[in-house]
């Protein structure tokens, strides 16, 4: 609900259908950034060794929890990995159990900790059934991997060569397709049923040049990677639409500094921080400050048919808010990312 000047805007607490914690002094350092303003959130299974049976899933959850701050309510809602060897009873009792909201589906070698994906998808359908039988959705990291296609066209060629096959050959199979970069995606997801899409904070705020224009800033490099600006003026039109199909991933990945200003340097931009803010303002030049709860609170809840949040969070639109650049953690200094404009609504 916003105030008639909107100078405040009071939302159901958000969650965020796609995030990566980490483990160990990395999990114990970002977790606080995500569960001051989220209620709960998807948790990403790229762990090394990755989180594929149920089992893992429950003792990862318990070093969430272990790690979260006293007075600090959030709740990780745990996904499991998808391999050629995944176990289609394992995914079934885990998700009766109430512990696993989604399979991942990455292609090997996708992204980090990529590498035990799946490269035979005849080898998983047995767990795709599976999973359309119960109901539980599958994640997809939505890009193809071969070296023969051009790293800004894997997203579309991942709808015709695999996403799209794999809805026409599993029937009932729910579907959120992560993090979508282009208008090919939007396009899709428009086009189906019973299907979704993230979208993520920096996809609506950075194109491929601002990675690459004045030199190359390691920190907007993220997988997939950010387009034209075509598909970003896309993305904020699916994001302030209010739609259902569209909700909030941020796929807030931290790396240390180390790793990013390197020769070789990690993907993911660590949005945790200041995700909520950004919106807002994006949300505001679009026009939409109405529809931000959809996208942040009500859509996503509403594709994994769980309740929304109780609670509510308020903005307020007043002068610039002071984030810090960067988050101090045991396992390094991770920077925050920085949208490239003032930020005007903090969250109370």
């Amino acid at each position: 609900m916003a105030s008639a000047m909107t100078e405040s805007l009071t939302i159901r607490r958000p969650d965020d259908w796609h995030l990566h914690l980490r483990d160990g002094a990395m999990l114990e350092g970002v977790l606080p950034e995500t569960a001051r303003h989220f209620a709960r959130a998807i948790i990403m299974p790229n762990l090394v060794p990755p989180v594929v049976r149920g089992d893992d899933a429950m003792a990862y959850r318990d070093r969430i929890m272990a790690a979260l701050p006293d007075g600090m309510a959030f709740e990780p809602l745990m996904t499991l990995y998808l391999t050629e060897a995944t176990d289609p009873a394992d995914v079934a009792a885990a998700a009766a159990s109430g512990l696993v909201k989604a399979v991942k589906l990455y292609p090997a070698g996708a992204t980090t900790n990529s590498a035990s994906g799946v490269k035979d998808f005849d080898k998983v359908r047995g767990v795709l059934e599976k999973m359309a039988e119960i109901g539980l959705p599958l994640c997809t990291h939505g890009e193809v991997t071969t070296p023969e296609v051009d790293i800004f066209d894997r997203e579309a060629v991942f709808i015709d060569r695999v996403l799209d096959p794999i809805r026409k050959s599993t029937p009932g199979l729910r579907v959120v397709m992560e993090h979508i970069t282009t208008k090919n995606g939007v396009d899709y997801v428009k086009s189906q049923d019973d299907m979704g899409a993230t979208i993520t904070t920096h996809h609506l705020v950075i194109n491929r040049n601002h990675i690459l224009v004045g030199g190359i800033k390691p920190h907007y490099y993220c997988l997939p990677v950010a387009k034209r600006e075509e598909h970003r003026v896309a993305l904020v039109e699916a994001a302030t639409s209010g739609a259902g199909p569209f909700f909030l991933g941020t796929d807030s990945a931290p790396h240390i500094d180390a790793l990013k200003e390197h020769a070789c340097g990690c993907a993911g931009c660590f949005t945790a921080t200041n995700t909520l803010s950004v919106l807002a303002e994006v949300f505001e030049k679009a026009g939409a400050l109405d529809r931000l709860e959809a996208f942040t609170s009500l859509n996503g809840p509403a594709f994994y048919r769980l309740p929304v949040n109780d609670e509510t969070v308020t903005l307020t639109k007043g002068g610039a808010v002071d984030y810090p650049a960067k988050i101090e953690t045991g396992a390094g200094p991770v920077t925050v990312f920085d949208p490239g404009f003032p930020l005007h609504w903090s969250v109370a």
